[in-house]
Formats: structure tokens, C-alpha cells, sequence
């Protein structure tokens, strides 16, 4: 039944990567263009954008990488261990980073008066998202040290 369970999360997270990288190969650079098309005080910001959006993608699939080995732990029944923590430690510094990185983003468009009411909601889903993984990942992170600590303490008991 876990082997079930924990294929159909591998699954939603190969698919979240594709998806994600379907978007930022094919959909992105034309929404930054037809953005840039449409306002033309934008266009010196097309390249940025891309980078910004780009660089992200790098933490982002550094954490699926590391989804994809804490299931690996609980497939193997190793999920009570200093490399599950290790893993939910990683996802956290990834989604803290994508989050501060477009928090600092749409300060600099807000700054240039050019953040749009797309851009910003846009930005505004991807920060809350990113907390939300960040935040979830500590408290997972804390239970699991703190599992440790008492499963470390009743070894030593017996």
C-alpha cells in the first residue's frame, strides 16, 4: 500500500517538473515579450525577468530532487533518519530562496512603476506558495529532529 502511495506522489512531482519546465521553455519568454509588446517601458526589463524567473528554477528543481529522496526514505522505511532532515532542510533553504528572490524582484518592478496587476499576482501566488513549502518543510523538519532526540534517547534506555 506505501509503494502505491509513494509512486503516485512521484508521479505528481515528475509532473509538476515537466510541467513546470514545459512553462518556462514554451509559455514564459512569450508572456514576457507580449508584456514588453504592449508597454514598451518594459522592455528594457524583458531580459531581467527571464533571469529572475530562470534562476528560480534552479531551487525549485533542487527541491523536487529532494522530494523525491524523502520518499525514497519512507519507501525504504528510513524515514526516521538525519537524511530525511537533511532533505526536509534542503527544501526549506530552496523555497526560502525562490521566495526572497521574487520578494526583492517585485520591489525593484515596484520601484521602476512597472508592476503590473498579471506580474504582481503572479509573483504574489509563486511568494505565498514558496512560504507555504518553507514553512511546512520547518515544522516537519522540527517533528522529525524531535523524533529522533526521543527514538536516540529509548535506544540508549535499552
Amino acid at each position: 500500500m506505501l509503494q502505491r502511495k509513494t509512486a503516485f506522489l512521484k508521479l505528481a512531482i515528475a509532473i509538476i517538473g515537466i510541467t513546470a519546465l514545459i512553462l518556462c521553455i514554451f509559455w514564459l519568454p512569450g508572456f514576457v515579450t507580449s508584456r514588453a509588446a504592449e508597454n514598451p517601458d518594459v522592455v528594457p526589463l524583458k531580459y531581467p525577468a527571464l533571469i529572475v524567473v530562470y534562476t528560480t528554477a534552479i531551487p525549485f528543481y533542487v527541491a523536487l530532487f529532494h522530494s523525491l529522496k524523502l520518499l525514497h526514505y519512507i519507501e525504504r522505511k528510513n524515514a526516521f533518519s538525519e537524511c530525511a532532515v537533511a532533505s526536509l532542510k534542503h527544501i526549506k533553504q530552496c523555497a526560502v530562496a525562490i521566495a526572497i528572490v521574487y520578494v526583492i524582484a517585485g520591489i525593484f518592478l515596484g520601484m521602476q512603476d512597472v508592476l503590473f496587476t498579471s506580474i504582481a499576482v503572479i509573483g504574489g501566488v509563486i511568494i505565498f506558495a514558496a512560504s507555504t513549502v518553507a514553512i511546512f518543510a520547518a515544522v516537519l523538519q522540527e517533528l522529525l529532529t524531535h523524533a529522533l532526540e526521543i527514538k536516540s534517547e529509548n535506544d540508549l534506555t535499552v
